[in-house]
C-alpha cells in the first residue's frame, strides 16, 4: 500500500549566531572574533562590527544549530581569555 504522505528529509535546524554589543569590548577585538570564529574577511568583519556598535546587535552567520553552538561557545571563551565582556545569542531560524 503506497504512502499517502511526503517522505520527511532530515535538515538540521538552523540557527542565527549573534554578537551583542556591549560598552566594554574594543571593536578590533570584536573585528577578531568574527574573522577567526566565523571566517569572515577583515572588510566585512569591520562592516559586521560597525553595525554591532551602532545597532546593539549583529549578525554572525546562520549555521546548523550544533555548529552555532559551537561557534558561540568558542567566542564566550575568547572573550574570557581575554577578559573582555563580549557576548552572543543563539535564535533558531523558522524552518519554511
Amino acid at each position: 500500500m503506497p504512502n499517502d504522505t511526503p517522505e520527511a528529509t532530515s535538515q538540521p535546524l538552523m540557527s542565527r549566531v549573534l554578537l551583542l554589543n556591549d560598552d566594554v569590548t574594543p571593536m578590533e577585538f570584536v573585528v577578531y572574533v568574527l574573522e577567526s570564529v566565523f571566517d569572515m574577511e577583515r572588510e566585512a568583519a569591520t562592516q559586521v562590527t560597525l553595525h554591532i556598535h551602532h545597532h546593539g546587535k549583529g549578525e554572525c552567520g546562520i549555521y546548523p544549530a550544533d555548529v552555532a553552538y559551537a561557534r558561540a561557545k568558542l567566542v564566550q571563551d575568547l572573550a574570557r581569555e581575554h577578559q573582555h565582556p563580549l557576548s552572543c545569542v543563539i535564535e533558531p531560524v523558522p524552518s519554511n
